[in-house]
């Protein structure tokens, strides 16, 4: 069983002003296994955003299925985490506040295990010494830092991540791609990855899905075939440089040809 599984998803939108739906996406299908690193690229526009919004719950869908671990999702749960492109810290509460703000809420661990998770997981992304700083002390990497673990700190069984370093610049997002490795490999979660970096995608994930335009559907899953760790040197190698290529020409496929790629494209470099 895999731990995501999307089938035939649909989502319109009404728009109020003049009565018009919008589809925005249409019979997106897309499996994630348990543990597995997937990132979603497409045009801008596409419907990633909504695509993801949905898998945590906070966006209703009209047709099609949504599971994790074959539950259906009916709305935001515990087995979800989100890190959205803005950290999106309390800026009244310090670094560990902030951690420990998440399970809080949720109120599934005593007081205890919130200050040894909080302990643990600032220590996991490299903050430690930090506990007591405010996000306003902090870098934009570090605060990213921050959100990531709160949202570990929570224990989710899938992390949903909607482009968390596009407010970086692009050495800090480099340092924090291969940070995120590092972390991603201790913690082993599930991961839905949104970009509209190809090279950051190819970089980061065990699998690539392509959207098209809107209305958004799956046109292709690239599998990476690089093996981890991966130094950020890879981005120079040969393979790599194809894999992108192959994705970008993918990704600016013309409308008229959306629908003709299969699952798998001749393309990926499985195929290959």
């Amino acid at each position: 069983m895999n731990k995501l599984e999307i089938d035939h998803l649909t989502k319109r939108y009404y728009v109020e002003r003049d009565g018009r739906q919008v589809l925005a996406l249409s019979d997106v299908s897309l499996s994630v296994a348990e543990g597995e690193f997937v990132a979603i690229v497409g045009p801008s526009g596409c419907g990633k955003t909504t695509l993801l919004n949905i898998v945590a719950g906070l966006l209703s869908y009209d047709l099609g299925t949504l599971a994790i671990d074959g539950k259906r999702i009916a709305g935001p749960g515990v087995d979800r985490a989100v890190v959205f492109q803005h950290s999106s810290l309390l800026p009244w509460r310090t670094i560990a506040g902030n951690v420990r703000y998440g399970m809080e809420l949720q109120q599934r661990f005593d007081a205890a295990a919130m200050r040894d998770r909080v302990e643990y997981f600032i220590q996991l992304v490299g903050l430690t010494g930090f506990e007591r700083h405010y996000p306003s002390e902090l870098s934009g990497g570090m605060q990213q830092r921050v959100n990531l673990a709160r949202a570990l700190a929570s224990d989710p069984a899938v992390l949903l991540m909607d482009e968390p370093f596009a407010a970086l610049d692009a050495q800090t997002r480099e340092h924090m791609q291969a940070e995120l490795l590092k972390i991603w490999s201790q913690a082993r979660k599930t991961v839905v990855f949104i970009t509209h970096q190809i090279n950051e995608a190819v970089y980061l994930a065990d699998r690539v899905a392509v959207m098209s335009g809107r209305p958004g559907t799956i046109k292709g899953v690239f599998e990476i075939p690089f093996e981890r760790p991966r130094p950020l040197s890879l981005k120079r190698d040969p393979r790599f440089l194809q894999i992108e290529d192959a994705i970008w020409q993918m990704v600016e496929e013309k409308p008229e040809r959306i629908g003709m790629a299969p699952l798998h494209s001749a393309s990926s470099p499985r195929a290959q």
